[in-house]
């Protein structure tokens, strides 16, 4: 680790050392209100990790008000300077790849190969995201006015506040700041409490190495129970002009009014109950591949994790005896070590709220094919079949790795399956006839369709997003418009006639 934002202290009762972290606001590293700090830890341990900065209303206040100040030298910022920041943050991001994919596997569970993938895709959405700064652009209108000049400019909001979550905490935590700063906007962080260094400390180390001006990007890690209070400190902001969410429904929902109260704009990008569709002419051993990535890759702990797998009736049979099989010899325990496949779930609630969908479904009539066990916060990958609509893992998202398999007759109805949930972030359809596979596409209602390509898919310069209860608002260049006003400006070389 480096200094910046952290020093070697000894715990409360003087027996270990670990790291401590401060808050990062206005280009500058601060302790809490009264030095007050909370505990890190370690999923697959259950160790203390480090301890952070337990930050509230108070700090919430100077990160609004150093981001407000930053915003006017930040939105006028040439665009070349802002893209040679995103590339020096990419080559921080490349040096520390290898430190960083621990501080992920250690405080969030994340194996060491997924930490790693996270780092690489970093690096490359700063990179590709420094030519998003040129794409805040106007265009020329056509007026009905003689003599008349008519545009339109895209403006940025001002300050955005942006919620990080823990899954995937390091690539998400970037991709609430990019694009905001891409737009010429300011950022204040919350980031889960759960990972209050990978999904945002770490932002702030590698951006003031990098040279991002004061008060452009702030962070402000709490303890649990203390979200809520820096996020009224939000909406009572003037200044803060945008609610950006990555996280779960039930939080989107309780922001999403708030911010309608506050006419604050929201972009959310949620959960999803996320269907890989199976048709009978696909290669089976190649879709049991597939499906093994999308179920359980993160220990099902991603927002594109295949949640159902709607399978056709004549490969039914087949496919489930060798997913199943598959399954057994995912590798699991420490996400330390280089070969684990199957990490800890991040808390014991986590652990507690798997187990429960999975027994009442079994209890519903659900059979268990595999898994349905757990050793400490580390719980087996687990396939269900025979799944009634009314088990609450066949309609609500469960963040675990946890799969229903579930045969159908045709297309058709696979396609109705997928659409009877609320939900629609992201799908699979696999297909020996590529072309079906397309006709089929734009039945299923969700924001990303893959076809022959699983759930879990991530391409940054693409439209990323849900659609019906999974969100709004894009991921990539899109994104822009989000954090962007549209200005029109109109001017007249002559005098105009009134009708008084």
């Amino acid at each position: 680790m480096t200094d910046t934002g952290l020093m070697q202290s000894t715990d409360t009762a003087g027996a270990s050392r670990v790291p401590i972290f401060q808050w990062y606001a206005g280009g500058e590293w601060r302790d809490a209100a009264e030095s007050a700090l909370f505990d890190d830890f370690e999923p697959y341990t259950g160790q203390r990790y480090a301890r952070v900065a337990n930050c509230g209303p108070k700090e919430a206040k100077i990160a609004i008000a150093s981001a407000h100040q930053a915003f006017p030298a930040w939105a006028k910022t040439p665009p070349a300077e802002k893209a040679r920041l995103f590339f020096k943050a990419a080559d921080i991001v490349r040096r520390r790849r290898a430190e960083i994919a621990e501080i992920l596997a250690r405080e969030t569970g994340s194996t060491i190969p997924f930490s790693v993938f996270q780092q690489d895709l970093v690096a490359t959405t700063l990179e590709q995201a420094a030519s998003w700064v040129y794409l805040p652009k106007g265009e020329v209108l056509q007026s009905n006015l003689p003599d008349t000049h008519s545009v339109g400019v895209r403006r940025p909001l001002g300050v955005v506040a942006s919620f990080t979550p823990w899954n995937g905490a390091n690539i998400l935590s970037w991709r609430a700041v990019l694009s905001p700063l891409a737009a010429g906007c300011t950022v204040v962080v919350k980031p889960s409490e759960f990972a209050p260094i990978s999904a945002g400390l770490i932002v702030a180390e590698i951006a003031e190495e990098a040279g991002f001006p004061a008060g452009v990007i702030n962070i402000l890690p709490h303890a649990p129970g203390g979200a809520a209070a820096i996020a009224d400190e939000f909406f009572a902001s003037k200044e803060v002009r945008c609610i950006n969410l990555i996280g779960g429904v039930k939080t989107a929902r309780m922001l999403a009014e708030r911010a309608g109260r506050a006419l604050k704009r929201t972009v959310l990008e949620l959960g999803g109950y996320n269907p890989m569709i199976i048709l009978a002419d696909v290669d089976v051993d190649y879709a049991v591949r597939m499906a093994t990535f999308g179920s359980f890759f993160h220990q099902g702990q991603i927002c594109m994790n295949t949640r159902k797998i709607i399978i056709q009736r004549g490969i039914y049979d087949e496919f489930l005896e060798k997913f199943v099989a598959r399954t057994k010899t995912l590798p699991s325990g420490d996400p330390l070590d280089p070969r684990t496949i199957i990490g800890p779930l991040v808390t014991q609630s986590a652990v507690d709220l798997v187990h429960e969908r999975v027994r009442e479904a079994v209890a519903l009539g659900a059979t268990l094919r595999t898994g349905g066990t757990s050793e400490g916060l580390v719980y087996q990958p687990t396939i269900l079949t025979d799944v009634p609509y009314e088990a609450t893992a066949s309609n609500e998202e469960t963040f675990g790795p946890l799969v229903i398999v579930q045969p159908v007759d045709t297309a058709e109805e696979a396609v109705e399956v997928a659409n009877r949930v609320p939900y629609g972030l992201t799908s699979s359809i696999l297909t020996g006839d590529t072309y079906r596979g397309l006709e089929l596409a734009p039945e299923v209602q969700h924001g990303i369709v893959n076809v022959n390509s699983p759930t879990v898919n991530d391409e940054i310069h693409a439209p990323m997003g849900g659609v019906r209860d999974s969100g709004w608002g894009r991921t990539g260049p899109d994104s822009i418009a989000d954090f962007t006003d549209v200005i029109w400006i109109n001017a007249t070389s002559r005098e105009r006639q009134f009708p008084f």
